[in-house]
């Protein structure tokens, strides 16, 4: 919920949640979302497994970790397989505000960078 609001606080309009790894896969595949916040530590099917079938269905696809882990060796992995960034969950919430919009900022500066459409940050169909 804290998530959330923080999302809704960067402008974010549309958020779909998902209980457990085999329902986000679901989730992402219906909605086909402009991002996805990834916890690591899900239920049924790992975070690290979520991140690389979101990323082996779609390379473009946006997914930023959003987890307690902070292991080098785990922070290292998700991004080997493809987080497009690492918000720490325990953060102050300030912080972790200030870590999602400059990923979010990053990721709409590379997608107007693909495109022609133009920028702002990233969100979520209404």
């Amino acid at each position: 919920m804290l998530l959330t609001a923080m999302l809704k606080q960067l402008g974010v309009k549309t958020i779909w949640e998902a209980a457990d790894g085999a329902a986000g896969i679901e989730q992402v595949s219906l909605h086909k979302p402009d991002f996805v916040l990834l916890d690591l530590n899900l239920p049924e099917v790992s975070g690290l497994v979520v991140l690389e079938k979101l990323k082996a269905a779609n390379r473009n696809m946006p997914v930023i970790v959003v987890s307690a882990q902070t292991t080098v060796r785990t922070v290292n992995r998700a991004m080997e397989l493809g987080a497009d960034g690492y918000v720490v969950k325990y953060a102050q919430k300030t912080e972790v505000i200030q870590m999602l919009s400059d990923v979010l900022d990053r990721i709409a500066g590379e997608s107007a960078d693909k495109s022609d459409e133009g920028g702002g940050k990233p969100q979520a169909p209404s």
